[in-house]
């Protein structure tokens, strides 16, 4: 189904790219992202007279853009993903158990969840930073607290429509106990759900962690991410266009081959849209 669909194929394909790049690129290209070179500062793109590494210019120090852009991939999906992965997992715990118990646990947890939605989520990640110190671990725990409600709420709806089900109150007559029901029986079906709510919040983050690098209150040097290089960038955008241009380009196509594959994943993982896939690839074959 991914293969008929090209723009989910091609979003997958650079989301594989991103990834590999991350994992593999700053043990192959780490010295050449952080080695300076003042002869080559501000190096133009497509300008191979200092090697291919220079093909998409150097920065103000003369370190090699394409090197860095590999490199800062690592930060900036270590932080999307693991405030994606910290918010679906407290979210969808506390979605169960609300969803699931009674009223009164219910409503202690959601007037929680409207507390943290009641603060804007970058206003709230600003003075938690400044209180804590902008590090990765902290960007972490400041991008999936104010993330949490989205799944909270999300697994609280679903939880109390599926409940209702019959293959539910089966389980319910059977005497299945409260854990089995949920981990069993309710989890697998909201699952999807929450997976391709991951998928679109995944770009959500990522472009809230690239504001934060940009106001200078997020990830700080010598660590690098996409955000903090259009940061930098910033002063030269008259005399040196690229050094903002390529992180921001690749923060774009990040952010729209997510997107695009949530969109496909809504489709493929949704039983009773699912045919409209099957379909197009019967009339394919």
């Amino acid at each position: 189904m991914v293969w008929r669909d090209k723009f989910a194929l091609v979003s997958a394909l650079f989301l594989l790219v991103v990834i590999v790049c991350a994992i593999i690129g700053p043990a192959l290209l780490g010295d050449l992202a952080t080695s300076q070179n003042l002869r080559g500062r501000n190096s133009p793109p497509f300008d191979l007279t200092r090697g291919w590494i220079f093909v998409l210019g150097g920065d103000s120090l003369g370190r090699p853009m394409l090197a860095r852009l590999v490199v800062a991939a690592q930060s900036t999906m270590l932080v999307a993903a693991g405030a994606v992965a910290l918010a679906l997992s407290v979210g969808a715990l506390f979605g169960l158990i609300a969803g699931y118990m009674g009223k009164n646990v219910s409503q202690l947890i959601m007037r929680l969840a409207d507390v943290i939605m009641s603060f804007p989520s970058l206003l709230l990640a600003v003075v938690v930073l400044y209180v804590l110190g902008p590090s990765i671990p902290n960007m972490i725990l400041v991008l999936a607290i104010t993330r949490i409600p989205i799944y909270l709420r999300t697994t609280r709806a679903e939880v109390l429509e599926v409940r209702e089900r019959m293959f539910v109150q089966a389980a319910v007559v059977m005497g299945a106990s409260n854990i089995r029901i949920v981990l069993r029986h309710i989890l697998p079906v909201i699952a999807p759900t929450l997976v391709t709510i991951a998928t679109l919040d995944f770009a959500f983050v990522m472009l809230a962690e690239s504001s934060l690098s940009f106001l200078g209150i997020g990830i700080q040097p010598p660590n690098i991410t996409w955000g903090l290089m259009v940061s930098q960038g910033r002063p030269y955008l008259n005399t040196a266009w690229w050094l903002s241009f390529w992180p921001g380009l690749m923060i774009v196509l990040t952010a729209l081959s997510l997107n695009l594959l949530s969109n496909w994943m809504r489709v493929a993982l949704d039983p009773a849209q699912r045919w409209r896939l099957e379909s197009r690839k019967s009339a394919n074959d």
